[in-house]
C-alpha cells in the first residue's frame, strides 16, 4: 500500500475513507474503527482486527477496530514527518484558532461524545461529561498558549546587545494514553504537542479506540491539517513498542502502569528521546479530629468510588486520628453500603462498572490479602443482581485495621478498594501518607489554617487538597506527581508545553564590533 501524502484524498484504493468520519454503522450496529493516517481512514495492513465491548454489558459490541502493526505505524510516523515542515511554520496564534475551534465541536457534541464514552469505559455519564468538559478546557488553555508563548527577553551583560529566549517544536510526537479517561487525557498531550508545533502519532488504549477515534474525527473537522494527528490503534507490543523504539519520533508522552512506564523510559533511554511518564499513585486523604466529618465523608466517598476507583488520583487510603476514627467509618460504611452499582447510562447509577475482567481479578487479589491484613467492613466480592449480570461490577470495599506498611496500603489496586488507618497524631499522619513509593495527591480535612499550612508543606505530593478530596484537578495548573508517578514532566497548565518544546537561547549584537562575553574587554 502506497503511502498517501499528508493533503492527498482518497481515489479508488480499497479501504480508504474521505477525510472526516469514517463510515457509520447502520443504527445499533458496531463501529467499524480504522487507522487514521495521513487525513485519510485506512485498514491495517494486518488484516486484523480486535473487540471493544460496553464494560457494563458485555453483550454491547462497541466496534470492531484495527490490530495495528509496526508498519501501520511506520507509515503514521511518515505522514507526521511529510506534515511537520508546514504545520511548525504555520503561526502559532493560527495553531491556536484551529484548537479553539476544536473546543467549540467538542462542545457542540459533549452529550455525544459523553454517552460514547460511557458506553465504552463504563464510567458513570456525569463523569464522563466531565472527562469530554476535561477536553474543552485543555483545548481552549492551550489555544490561548499560541498567542502567549512565553520566553524570556533579559538585558544583556554586554551594550548594543539583546538576549533572548523562544521555544520551539521537537518533531514528531508520541502519544500513548490510557482508557480511564479515554478523552481528557488524549486532549492534554495532543493540545500542548499540537499548539506548540509538533505533528503527532497517536496509540489510544485498545479497552477504549472508539473514543479516540471520534476525539480525532473532530480534529479533522477543526482543520487541523491531514498528516498533523495520526491514530494507530492495536497493543502495546505492536503499535506502542514501534512508536517507542523509532529513531524518528523525538519525543514520547505516556499515561499508564509504573511497570509499562519503566520499560517505555528503558527503551527510550538507548535513543534520549524526551519521555514524559504520568504514572501511579497511593492516594490517602488525612482526617484529623477537627474536621468536619461529614464533609470528609463526600469527599471520601467522591474520591474512592468515583470512577469506581479508576483514577491515579483515587484515595485508597484514609488516614484518620484515632479518636474520631470509629465515627468515621460508621459514616462512611453506611454511605457505601447505600452505593448503587449499574449501568452508568442509568441516572440511579453511583458507581459503575471495572474496564475489563483483568481488572477485576486483580482487585479480588487485592480484597485476599486484605483480609488477612485488615477488617472487611463491607463489600469484598464480585457485585450480581439484576441488571449486573453480563457487566463487570464490584463492590465498594472498605477494610480497617490495616497498618501503613500493609499490602493494601502501599500497592495500587485500581479499583473500589478502600484502606482505613488510624494514627495518633498530625505527625504519624504525615508519617504514614509520605512512606509509599508514590506521590500523586493528597487530602487532609481540618478546620485548623496553621495545620492545613504545614500540610501544604509536609505532604510529598504533586497535587494538594484542603477539605475536598483527591480528585479534581483543574486543567490551568500543572498535573503530576513526585517519586515513582512519574518522571517530573508536567500535564496541564503552561507547564505542558515543556514537554513538547525546546529552548532556543537567542543574542543579537548590534555594536558593530567583536565582544566577548564573560571577558573583560570593555572600555575604561
Amino acid at each position: 500500500m502506497s503511502e498517501p501524502g499528508p493533503g492527498s484524498r482518497p481515489g479508488a484504493s480499497p479501504g480508504r475513507e474521505p477525510l472526516g468520519a469514517p463510515e457509520r454503522p447502520a443504527p445499533g450496529g458496531p463501529f467499524p474503527g480504522r487507522h487514521f493516517i495521513a487525513g485519510e481512514w485506512i485498514e491495517s495492513g494486518s488484516g486484523r482486527s480486535f473487540e471493544s465491548r460496553n464494560p457494563a454489558n458485555r453483550g454491547d459490541l462497541v466496534g470492531q477496530f484495527q490490530a495495528g502493526t509496526p508498519a501501520d505505524v511506520a507509515m503514521a510516523i511518515r505522514a507526521a514527518e511529510t506534515a511537520l515542515p508546514a504545520w511548525r511554520a504555520t503561526p502559532a496564534p493560527r495553531r491556536g484558532e484551529i484548537l479553539f475551534g476544536y473546543a467549540s465541536l467538542l462542545r457542540r457534541d459533549k452529550e455525544r461524545l459523553a454517552r460514547a464514552l460511557t458506553r465504552e469505559m463504563g464510567k458513570v455519564l456525569p463523569e464522563a461529561r466531565g472527562d469530554v468538559q476535561e477536553a474543552i478546557d485543555i483545548a481552549e488553555l492551550m489555544a490561548g498558549e499560541g498567542r502567549r508563548m512565553f520566553g524570556d527577553t533579559v538585558p544583556s551583560e554586554l551594550p548594543d546587545k539583546w538576549a533572548m529566549s523562544i521555544r520551539q517544536p521537537i518533531g514528531v510526537a508520541g502519544i500513548i494514553t490510557p482508557w480511564n479517561f479515554p478523552m481528557a487525557i488524549p486532549a492534554w498531550k495532543t493540545m500542548p504537542a499540537l499548539v506548540a508545533g509538533n505533528t503527532v502519532v497517536f496509540k489510544p488504549a485498545s479497552d477504549t479506540p472508539h473514543c479516540a477515534t471520534l476525539l480525532v474525527e473532530l480534529m479533522a473537522e477543526a482543520g487541523v491539517p491531514a498528516g498533523v494527528v495520526n491514530l494507530v490503534t492495536g497493543g502495546g507490543a505492536e503499535v506502542g513498542d514501534a512508536i517507542v523504539d523509532s529513531p524518528d519520533v523525538p519525543v514520547l508522552s505516556f499515561t499508564g502502569s509504573s511497570a509499562t512506564g519503566r520499560r517505555i523510559a528503558e527503551r527510550a533511554g538507548r535513543r534520549l528521546k524526551r519521555v514524559a511518564l504520568e504514572l501511579g499513585g497511593k492516594n490517602a486523604i488525612v482526617v484529623l479530629a477537627d474536621a468536619d466529618l461529614d464533609l470528609a465523608v463526600d469527599g471520601i466517598i467522591w474520591s474512592a468510588f468515583g470512577t469506581t476507583g479508576q483514577r491515579c488520583t483515587a484515595c485508597s487510603r484514609v488516614v484518620v486520628e484515632r479518636s474520631v476514627s470509629s465515627r468515621l467509618l460508621e459514616k462512611l460504611e453506611a454511605r457505601t453500603r447505600a452505593l448503587r452499582l449499574g449501568d452508568g447510562a442509568d441516572p440511579a447509577t453511583d458507581v459503575g462498572p471495572l474496564i475489563n475482567e483483568a481488572a477485576r481479578t486483580k482487585v479480588e487479589g487485592y480484597v485476599e490479602i486484605g483480609r488477612r491484613e485488615g477488617e472487611l467492613v463491607c463489600g469484598g466480592r464480585a457485585a450480581t443482581g439484576p441488571g449486573l449480570e453480563a457487566g463487570v461490577f464490584y463492590e465498594p470495599t472498605i477494610f480497617t485495621g490495616v497498618e501503613p506498611m500493609a499490602r493494601i496500603a502501599q500497592e495500587e489496586i485500581f479499583g473500589p478498594v478502600l484502606s482505613v488507618i488510624a494514627v495518633e497524631d498530625y505527625a504519624s499522619a504525615m508519617t504514614a501518607v509520605n512512606q509509599v513509593r508514590y506521590g500523586l495527591s493528597s487530602s487532609i480535612y481540618t478546620t485548623d489554617v496553621n495545620t492545613a499550612f504545614r500540610a501544604m508543606r509536609d505532604l510529598e505530593t504533586g497535587l494538594v487538597y484542603v477539605n475536598a478530596g483527591t480528585i479534581g484537578a483543574e486543567t490551568h495548573l500543572p498535573f503530576g506527581g513526585w517519586k515513582e508517578t512519574g518522571n517530573g514532566h508536567r500535564e496541564a497548565g503552561h507547564a505542558a508545553l515543556d514537554t513538547f518544546t525546546e529552548w532556543k537561547s537567542i543574542y543579537v549584537d548590534f555594536s558593530g564590533r567583536l565582544q566577548r562575553a564573560q571577558i573583560d574587554n570593555q572600555p575604561g
